[in-house]
């Protein structure tokens, strides 16, 4: 048996502690706080992989392109302080969370990380001179912030799996009934009706990834991703001759011993370089990735999304703004 079902007896115990917080929350028991600028939500409801951090790029590119300024609110996953304060880009994975750190550097949204978002959403209203838009990176299960937009990206795995701590869920399928629009895959489109079967009749947003494949036709791929697999096909995919594959937990932090695990395998398979995710670089210091490059060229696998119909997506998020 696999160590996750010997913990399907708690998922009763966490089911009903979720119900609890929920029905608080629907029923006004618990406070929900507002900012004074609109929230657009991006979340989902498995333990990471889904897509989150690409979308709320591309949400920021596309509500620039309508000359809506946009900031991002985080918690800043697995950083070193508890500050609630702004990302700078030049700034450290370790300070603000990979994720955060990312957005900032491929975005011109300013961000703010804190384990209250009110708080860093106040902060942003008062540094940032005129109104816009603040998108909440990760809060489909934050409600304690009030939403303009609820916006959920699923994965194809959402379907088959159970609650934590046995599966990946955070919450049930049906929490997405507070959800305002919903977000497949293209090469899940065929969910759409599952959806429906389920009495979900929101928006269906379809996203396309794209991952630009580095120039290299040998390479030591590693990652620190919830769902390394994902990333190892892509670079197949795209042409790359993939010398080892070596895959962390989420959210990695690099260690020398995983420094000396990569250049070991560089050195026993003559590896032309070694390729990663954008979220992984950023965690690396420099002193890491000048470690790394001193045996061989460090390249990143950019990973971008882009939806259909994106014309009709900027109308509605106009119209809801």
């Amino acid at each position: 048996m696999k160590p996750q079902r010997l913990l399907l007896p708690l998922v009763p115990l966490y089911a009903a502690g979720l119900a609890l917080k929920n029905r608080s929350y629907d029923s006004g028991k618990s406070r929900i706080q507002r900012l004074a600028w609109p929230v657009i939500s991006v979340g989902n409801l498995s333990v990471g992989g889904a897509g989150k951090t690409p979308v709320v790029i591309r949400l920021v590119e596309l509500l620039h392109e309508d000359g809506i300024a946009a900031d991002v609110l985080s918690r800043g996953y697995k950083r070193s302080t508890q500050r609630t304060e702004r990302v700078w880009p030049d700034g450290s994975a370790a300070r603000y969370g990979d994720e955060p750190l990312l957005i900032a550097q491929q975005t011109s949204a300013a961000v703010y990380v804190g384990l209250s978002r009110y708080e860093a959403g106040r902060i942003a209203e008062r540094e940032i001179a005129r109104p816009q838009v603040h998108i909440l990176d990760d809060g489909f299960q934050h409600r304690q912030l009030a939403r303009s937009l609820d916006i959920v990206v699923l994965h194809a795995s959402d379907f088959r799996e159970f609650l934590l701590p046995a599966g990946r869920l955070r919450e049930p399928l049906s929490a997405l009934r507070r959800a305002h629009i919903l977000v497949l895959r293209a090469e899940d489109r065929a969910l759409a009706s599952e959806l429906r079967r389920r009495n979900l009749p929101q928006p269906i947003w379809i996203m396309h990834r794209e991952s630009a494949a580095p120039d290299c036709k040998s390479a030591i791929a590693f990652c620190g991703i919830a769902r390394p697999d994902e990333f190892f096909d892509s670079l197949a995919t795209n042409g790359i001759s993939l010398a080892a594959r070596t895959a962390f937990p989420d959210h990695h932090t690099w260690t020398a011993a995983d420094l000396d695990r990569l250049l070991h395998l560089q050195r026993e398979t003559r590896a032309k370089a070694f390729v990663t995710t954008e979220k992984d670089s950023v965690r690396l210091t420099p002193e890491q990735r000048a470690r790394l490059e001193a045996a061989a060229p460090l390249l990143t696998a950019p990973l971008r999304v882009r939806f259909e119909d994106e014309p009709t997506i900027r109308a509605s998020l106009r119209a809801i703004l």
